[in-house]
């Protein structure tokens, strides 16, 4: 009996690794990488106490001890492991991620993984590997795009290491950025990227400005110099998520009998338009004007936004009426109404 079990046991296991090749093998990957930065990554402590470390990255782990601190005493974030060591890239770039777009429709293609669910991206610490991916998409008529990352979050699951290259970002960046990714291991909503990606920028823009008023003064340059940048941001938000809404309109105008070309046509000149019109937007850091120089946006770019901005308001608004714009109510709120990833 014990005997058939066990057999019916492999049987299932080998069948469903058959069946899922294809996810075991990029979990495998995925994993491996994962497990290099986790057994590589070193203390911060000892980049502290390392005497050839430079002094000015020395500054900003110790900033991003504070700032780690600081989202647990007054944002209301879970006390975690992470960001208490930190993996060293000697300078090269670490994880990169691959996201589509159908062609005529601001629609992301979404990769579904076992436990973890749906994600509009898909992460690999192999370059030629993202590239392979995105051929692959390229043949198949989607808009792709490959970006490097900066910074990831393992939802909580796992401690974190803060990367080198992270502390090569201003002050007000840093902090930003680390609140965005402690956020992720706080709360993380199955299969709504949407909302988890607004919800950690939200929180990673409003928590940077109480940490630097808290650490430098509201009239310090960092302080001023963060409120510049972020409203630049949300002007250059505002500008690319009016400009997905004029995309969508002409997406919804094509029928069957508008040919194909036409239909790149237009979208091609409708991009170039928007592209051009940024100049017309007042920003503080004049840089903004040539965001566009480097490269051609296609729907890829335009849904980045869409992931990433398009509720902000919502989630201002419910903070500030609701929740007096405190954190630690507002958290505790989230967490009990909203069923975590883990």
């Amino acid at each position: 009996m014990l005997k058939k079990l066990l057999w019916t046991v492999l049987t299932f296991v080998v069948l469903y690794l058959l069946w899922n090749y294809e996810h075991v093998i990029y979990g495998a990957r995925q994993g491996y990488g994962q497990l290099k930065v986790l057994m590589e990554a070193r203390p911060i402590e000892e980049y502290l106490q390392d005497a050839d470390y430079p002094e000015d990255k020395k500054e900003k782990l110790r900033l991003v001890q504070e700032i780690r601190q600081f989202t647990i005493d007054s944002l209301g974030l879970n006390e975690s492991g992470s960001y208490r060591k930190m993996f060293d890239q000697q300078g090269k770039p670490l994880l990169w991620t691959v996201t589509a777009c159908q062609p005529f429709a601001l629609e992301a293609k979404e990769w579904t993984f076992p436990i973890l669910g749906t994600f509009s991206y898909k992460g690999f610490f192999e370059y030629d590997l993202a590239q392979k991916e995105q051929r692959e998409l390229d043949k198949d008529g989607w808009d792709t795009r490959i970006g490097e990352v900066s910074a990831w979050s393992t939802l909580g699951v796992l401690n974190d290491p803060i990367l080198s290259s992270t502390l090569d970002r201003n002050i007000g960046s840093l902090t930003q950025l680390v609140i965005h990714e402690l956020t992720h291991g706080t709360l993380y909503i199955k299969n709504n990227v949407t909302y988890n990606e607004n919800l950690a920028d939200f929180v990673g823009d409003e928590g940077a400005k109480l940490f630097l008023a808290y650490k430098y003064g509201v009239e310090s340059e960092e302080y001023q110099r963060y409120l510049n940048r972020k409203e630049d941001r949300k002007k250059f938000s505002e500008y690319i998520l009016s400009s997905t809404n004029r995309l969508d309109s002409l997406y919804s105008s094509f029928d069957e009998t508008i040919p194909l070309e036409e239909k790149k046509l237009q979208k091609e000149q409708l991009i170039t338009e928007i592209m051009k019109g940024l100049i017309t937007v007042d920003f503080y850091n004049k840089n903004y004007y040539t965001y566009f120089q480097d490269f051609q946006p296609n729907n890829t770019f335009f849904m980045s936004y869409k992931r990433y901005r398009e509720r902000q308001n919502q989630f201002r608004e419910q903070f500030e009426q609701e929740f007096d714009s405190d954190f630690q109510a507002y958290f505790k709120y989230l967490k009990e109404t909203y069923k975590p990833l883990f």
